[in-house]
């Protein structure tokens, strides 16, 4: 009997779905990939005067637009003037008015990192003294609400359609060429099409939105679009939109050109196909390299073509896979997937699961750095549920080469001709009464039932006492031709109807019971087909793949929105608190000295760093930090931070970023302390790209 989906099966695709949305609906703003590294005025620092403008310097570049950076006065009034300009490197600027009162000033920025992540926040100074009142800043966890989670929707569809397109073409290109004329997976690559093209414009519509205001009535907004035609996502985004155009005519080409086409001038048009399939699939995959993660950070250089090559051999395996499910499922019984196909798709996601795990490798390296970041931030463990995920999908494709090595060759097929060729004999043979002619139409005595007007009994193929020779096999007795329509002569030369009435009659339920059999001969077929069990344990190990593929496409989907785990550990270093805290040593003269041992764990890791702050009071300060060796001897490192945060009074931490002076000294002026109390002061030393550490002591200052 024919296989369904049982509904056990239904049951852990609904669940798998309800995950997905769980993951989609459970992710959180955008995490930045830049991060805040310094400000003049600084946070929290009381200026005597009040300055010109302020500064902000990031992590890495970043995009503005007029509202990115605002400075407010304690009536929540705007003080600065003019557009915010790029005054080096990554530090950034806004011109302030003249003549500023005194009070807290608070300063808020909205600005889009270079992996497109939408960075916030908020800090305050001030002048003179610090006011009784100042402005209640909200909103900036930007990314977020209504407009976030469409954004991030449409992500995870783009992502869908990407998949479904160059592995459902690669499917048929590569491993079944004969499916290029199964309707089912016409629809399948064809949907994948039109999914990635609707979310992209929906991208480009949200992205103005998602950057800045985040209200939804600011999707339409001209102003905003044209904006983000100017950034780097939205040319990516305008890029794919142009790549997918081109990726309509290939998928008009294969399903209509090519599967028309003989097999030998397939092969002709196969090269061309998978060339120009493979530049455009490329290039969709290069509008996220571009415009993401890989695209900033370390060796971007090697990040983005590893990432097009990660993109390319994900979309292979679960896109290939998704076409193998339907063409399971859905292809016709007269067209099965034949069992060579599936023995080039085994092989075919062999070899994208190898390219899979070798650039996920690098990518984790360069997104994690360390071991503790897999436990110990958000995007470590979402990349561990990730990995998880892809093992247990490998074991289950494990499954199915099983599945597939025990497959018979297109037993339906066979056994479906053989049917068919017993059923002709058969339906050769008289039926009842009556014949069956060569075309296919019955005879039967009186079926077509009445007189005739010469008196005899009509039918389509019997006798009639108005024929002569009757084409439908039957006999004509007085003269004249009875033609297979029924228009018989009379007796008198006049013509009789019921015999035309008789014969349209006869066709329609000839062609009723050939369409019936034609049904029962497909049902036949079906069976047969479905009575190889290689086969029918294929298709529930294909459908248990795709449903871990979904819910990892939503992992995958959130992963990409997060900052990755490098960054976020070195943005928390400069507040880690893990360290235990001493007592700070012995002053002289005003100034305070800290010793603090490190080990970052990699070569050479282990030293000392030694910090001066002289004179220790409120206001402006010289530090001085001096890295050196166990053994005393000075030594440079790739990067020292500081950081000030006074905990009982909620100030901090305000970043510092000394400059290099000589080997192993460091060096940093008007380093600014806006209040008396104990200080806890964190020290992040970097010895190489990977191995960081924070250590920590509090110090009374003032």
């Amino acid at each position: 009997m024919t296989q369904t989906i049982t509904p056990r099966v239904r049951t852990l695709v609904l669940l798998l779905l309800a995950v997905t949305g769980i993951l989609l609906a459970g992710a959180g703003p955008a995490s930045a990939h830049a991060a805040l590294t310094g400000s003049d005025p600084q946070q929290g620092v009381v200026v005597d005067k009040a300055p010109t403008q302020v500064s902000l310097t990031f992590s890495e570049k970043v995009a503005m637009n007029d509202d990115s950076l605002r400075v407010l006065d304690p009536q929540g009034r705007r003080v600065d003037t003019g557009k915010p300009s790029n005054i080096s490197g990554t530090t950034y600027a806004v011109r302030l008015r003249g003549g500023l009162a005194k009070g807290t000033y608070t300063v808020t920025y909205q600005v889009v990192s270079a992996d497109s992540h939408p960075v916030g926040g908020a800090y305050t100074f001030s002048v003179g003294a610090p006011s009784k009142t100042s402005v209640a800043v909200g909103g900036q966890d930007v990314g977020g609400g209504v407009v976030g989670r469409l954004y991030g929707l449409g992500r995870y569809l783009s992502y869908a359609g990407f998949i479904v397109l160059v592995g459902g073409g690669a499917f048929v290109l590569a491993c079944w060429p004969r499916g290029a004329g199964v309707r089912a997976v016409q629809r399948t690559v064809v949907s994948g099409w039109v999914t990635l093209t609707a979310s992209t414009l929906a991208l480009l519509l949200l992205r103005g939105s998602y950057t800045t205001s985040g209200r939804l009535g600011d999707v339409f907004d001209l102003n905003l679009l044209g904006q983000v035609l100017q950034t780097k996502t939205g040319a990516a985004l305008v890029s794919r939109l142009l790549l997918l155009a081109a990726a309509a005519l290939f998928v008009a080409v294969l399903f209509g050109a090519y599967e028309k086409r003989d097999e030998e001038e397939k092969r002709d048009l196969t090269f061309g196909l998978a060339l120009g399939g493979a530049v455009v699939a490329a290039g969709l995959a290069a509008s996220w390299a571009m415009a993401e993660h890989a695209s900033t950070g370390l060796q971007p250089g090697i990040a983005m073509p590893v990432d097009v090559v990660h993109l390319l051999a994900v979309a292979t395996w679960l896109g290939g896979l998704v076409a193998l499910l339907v063409a399971l499922y859905r292809a016709p019984a007269r067209t099965p997937v034949g069992t060579v196909a599936v023995r080039r798709f085994s092989r075919v996601a062999f070899g994208s699961v190898v390219a899979l795990v070798a650039t996920g490798i690098y990518q984790s390296w360069r997104q994690v750095g360390s071991w503790s970041a897999f436990t110990g931030t958000r995007y470590g463990q979402l990349l561990l549920v990730k990995i998880g995920l892809v093992v247990v999908l490998v074991g289950i494709a494990s499954v199915s080469r099983r599945w597939t090595g025990r497959l018979t060759e297109a037993p339906a097929t066979k056994a479906g001709g053989a049917a068919t060729a017993k059923e002709t004999v058969r339906l050769k043979e008289p039926v009842g009464k009556g014949a069956v002619s060569d075309e296919g139409t019955v005879a039967e005595k009186g079926s077509a039932g009445g007189k005739d007007t010469g008196g005899g009994k009509a039918t389509a193929g019997g006798k009639g006492t108005a024929g002569g020779k009757a084409t439908a096999g039957g006999k004509g007795t007085a003269g004249g031709k009875a033609t297979a329509g029924g228009k018989a002569p009379a007796a008198g030369g006049k013509k009789s109807g019921s015999g035309g009435k008789a014969a349209d009659g006869d066709s329609r339920r000839a062609a009723q019971l050939a369409r019936q059999r034609a049904a029962v001969d497909v049902a036949r077929q079906k069976r047969l087909r479905d009575a190889d069990p290689g086969r029918f344990g294929l298709r529930r190990s294909v459908l248990a793949e795709a449903g871990v593929a979904v819910v990892l496409l939503a992992v995958t989907t959130v992963l990409t929105q997060t900052e990755p785990g490098r960054t976020e550990e070195e943005a928390k270093a400069a507040t880690s608190s893990s360290s235990s805290s001493s007592s700070p040593a012995s002053s002289s003269s005003g100034a305070v000295t800290l010793d603090m041992p490190f080990d970052t764990g990699g070569q050479n890791g282990k030293g000392v760093v030694r910090l001066d702050i002289d004179p220790a009071r409120v206001g402006g300060n010289e530090m001085h930090v001096y890295v050196q060796r166990p053994d005393g001897r000075p030594f440079d490192i790739p990067e020292v931070k500081v950081a000030f945060t006074l905990t009982a009074k909620k100030i901090g931490p305000l970043p510092v970023a000394p400059d290099r002076i000589t080997t192993g000294h460091w060096a940093a002026s008007g380093v600014q302390i806006p209040m008396a109390g104990d200080w806890k002061i964190a020290v992040t030393v970097r010895t190489s790209d990977i191995d960081q550490t924070t250590v920590t002591k509090n110090a009374q200052i003032g």
